[in-house]
């Protein structure tokens, strides 16, 4: 039992990661913005993050530097593609190609650097309880904050006009301008957001999932992640929930090559992916489904 409650430990950290960057995409996706660009801009925030903490010690500065460096790179991202409308799908693969680019050269001093002590975190009484305080009340407290973060998000997009403005932005640009709403800032404040959060998910790998700066350490966690968008029909609760799934997917190899079992472990490492590419193919065979929720001018430029 309690290998089963450290499983699902592992399954909310691991969520964690893809959730952060997965709510930071559905805000832009909401607003007609593809970003191909997460790999690149948690890379970029995973070492920021890494030696932000490596010199201060202090765990928030390393999430601010990650969340500014993300937004930064968004904000590089918004300005081609929103005002100079150039190709979403492009750029986005040229930010993620210059993030790992640029994250390896400047990672390279700090590749055997370590950390200070991390602090063991556990909810008071709660933790003391046998099996559940192992499974859920040992966690870092941005587990707990990505959940408060998705009802935050639920309620403004479907709650608000603010957001209800940002959903019109992304279903009829034309409509929203003609209103007299500034698409383009609202598009590039979506941007921002976005990219913050992609950020602060970089910084948390590297600080507090794996403690440590390596070449290519965020593994395509930023793919899945766009991938859970589109799989959780841009929703913030269903993203959290596939968050899990793929988190717990991606724990399970570990579970298994931990108790013995006899599968080649390369089949194993590549089971989060699969799982993805089979997730999304299923979802493609309903076009019509589809369409219905997905943004109407995602991708498409704005020219007012």
């Amino acid at each position: 039992m309690e290998t089963y409650a450290l499983l699902l430990a592992a399954t909310l950290n691991a969520g964690t990661v893809l959730a952060l960057a997965s709510l930071g995409l559905l805000i832009n996706e909401k607003a007609g913005i593809v970003n191909l660009g997460a790999e690149g801009m948690m890379l970029c925030a995973a070492v920021a993050g890494f030696a932000t903490v490596s010199v201060t010690g202090s765990d928030l500065l390393g999430f601010m530097a990650g969340m500014t460096i993300g937004a930064v790179l968004a904000a590089i991202f918004g300005f081609f593609v929103i005002w100079l409308n150039t190709n979403q799908y492009a750029t986005g693969l040229a930010l993620s190609l210059f993030g790992a680019g640029f994250s390896a050269f400047v990672g390279v001093a700090y590749v055997q650097a370590k950390l200070p002590e991390r602090v063991q975190y556990a909810v008071p009484y709660l933790s003391d309880i046998p099996w559940l305080g192992n499974a859920l009340f040992k966690h870092h407290p941005m587990v707990y904050g990505v959940v408060t973060l998705t009802i935050g998000l639920s309620w403004f997009l479907y709650r608000t006009r603010s957001g209800l403005v940002l959903r019109a932005v992304g279903e009829s640009p034309d409509s929203s301008h003609a209103l007299g709403f500034s698409v383009r800032k609202i598009r590039f404040f979506s941007v921002l957001m976005g990219g913050a959060l992609c950020g602060l998910s970089g910084a948390y790998i590297s600080i507090i999932y794996t403690p440590l700066w390596v070449e290519g350490m965020i593994a395509g966690k930023g793919w899945i992640a766009l991938a859970l968008t589109t799989f959780a029909t841009w929703r913030p609760s269903r993203v959290l929930w596939g968050a899990y799934l793929f988190g717990g997917v991606t724990m399970l190899q570990f579970h298994l090559q931990a108790s013995g079992i006899d599968v080649p472990s390369q089949f194993l490492s590549m089971l989060p992916y699969l799982s993805t590419i089979v997730v999304l193919c299923l979802i493609s065979q309903n076009s019509r489904w589809l369409r219905a929720n997905m943004p109407a001018s995602l991708g498409k430029p704005f020219s007012p």
